[in-house]
């Protein structure tokens, strides 16, 4: 099915499925899917483990970060 049928089929939808249909897909904008976020954190960890190999960045202690992240909210 194309998008032009979809289209023409939604406009002859009572209205409050036209408000339910318009809710779903707005809120697929806002949110990515599950499959979208699993590549999304493939592709930082990736990026974020070329960093670390390169000598872009340094790895820091867990417990360093955990300590600033305490002394932050203290």
């Amino acid at each position: 099915m194309n998008r032009q049928k979809i289209e023409d089929e939604a406009l002859h939808l009572p209205k409050d499925e036209r408000v339910q249909l318009i809710q779903r897909l707005v809120l697929s904008l806002e949110f990515p899917s599950e499959d979208e976020l699993k590549s999304d954190w493939l592709l930082e960890a990736q990026r974020r483990s070329e960093e670390l190999d390169n000598g872009t960045v340094q790895a820091v202690p867990s417990e360093d970060v955990m300590r600033k992240a305490r002394a932050l909210i203290e």
